[in-house]
């Protein structure tokens, strides 16, 4: 039995796309849980104040250090949180950040913003477990989540000091690791400094392989305005900058403090040249850090420095240090 030709004929009916709801997962995505291995900034901090108190517990330490990771996390996807929300509005002309939970409409608005504060207060109150700078440390990674992303100054939306407000973050998570161990110190200020530039570095990267990957400097300037201010030549003329400035931090620091980590200085050379070489790959896995783990020549030059680093807090090499003294004698 055939249906008649009219029938036949009409097209299915189709209406208006469903609009996408709220979900449980979409406000589970917007903590970024995947982003929690940045605590492994934290790691510098630490191993530098353990050599400082020998004396410190086995037992305290690994409490201090659990409680204050768990701390760091919390404060930093309340970061994230925010960071979804006032950056909604631009993500819907990158070309593949417009499918996140805020504006794929996956999350309610009014309860991510109660996660946002709720994540903070847990934050901050597990961060006075361990101590009161402890705590205004993890208190102040999160108000410069607030300035990086909040009108009236929304620093990611100002040319350089984007690339400097966010990767302060880095040696505040130092002093995060410092402070889980040891408040009768503070961390040495070039140490800091040169934690900061090279956070610079991996931003102003991440920056570069933004500009590269959107190709479009109107379509760039409307997913984030800083970007319309930036070229390749101004990008790579401030990723040399910040690379000198923190290898001459760092070798300020190692005068100073500790002459045995110039045995490192190679590997660290080999890290920066090789996070620098991802920029220049189509798609850049410098966009997306919280997938670096999947470059293994990256991964292993990272874990070789760490052990080489760790080896050299603890072994002097006396010789190193006569080799380095002005005005030596050959005999």
């Amino acid at each position: 039995m055939s249906l008649p030709a009219e029938t036949a004929e009409r097209p299915p009916r189709v209406g208006p796309p469903r609009p996408a709801r709220p979900t449980l997962r979409g406000h589970l995505q917007i903590l970024r849980v995947d982003h929690w291995f940045k605590g492994v900034f934290m790691l510098p901090g630490t191993v530098a104040a353990l050599s400082t108190r020998p004396d410190v517990g086995v037992a305290e330490t690994v409490v201090n250090l659990v409680v204050s990771v768990a701390s760091i996390s919390l404060v930093a996807s309340s970061n994230y949180v925010i960071n979804e929300l006032q950056d909604a509005p631009y993500d819907r002309h990158h070309p593949t950040k417009h499918t996140r939970p805020v504006p794929s409409g996956t999350v309610n608005v009014g309860v991510a913003y109660g996660q946002w504060i709720a994540l903070m207060v847990v934050g901050v109150g597990l961060a006075l477990v361990v101590n009161l700078a402890f705590a205004a440390t993890a208190f102040a990674l999160w108000l410069m989540g607030c300035v990086y992303n909040l009108p009236p100054v929304r620093s990611k939306d100002v040319p350089y000091l984007d690339v400097l407000s966010e990767a302060v973050n880095n040696p505040l998570r130092m002093m995060a690791g410092w402070f889980a161990i040891t408040t009768a110190t503070v961390p040495p200020l070039s140490l800091l400094l040169s934690y900061w530039m090279i956070g610079c570095y991996f931003m102003a990267i991440k920056r570069f392989a933004e500009h590269r990957n959107i190709g479009s400097v109107e379509q760039a300037a409307r997913y984030r305005r800083s970007l319309a201010a930036y070229n390749t030549h101004r990008l790579l003329v401030t990723i040399l900058f910040y690379a000198s400035a923190a290898m001459l931090f760092f070798g300020a620091f190692i005068v100073r403090y500790r002459l045995e980590f110039i045995g490192s200085f190679p590997l660290v050379a080999l890290i920066m040249a090789l996070y620098l070489s991802l920029a220049f790959r189509d798609p850049s896995p410098a966009e997306h850090p919280e997938q670096l783990y999947r470059e293994p020549y990256l991964v292993a030059a990272v874990v070789a420095c760490a052990v080489v680093m760790t080896v050299l807090l603890f072994v002097d090499l006396p010789w190193l240090r006569d080799a380095f003294s002005p005005g030596v004698r050959v005999r």
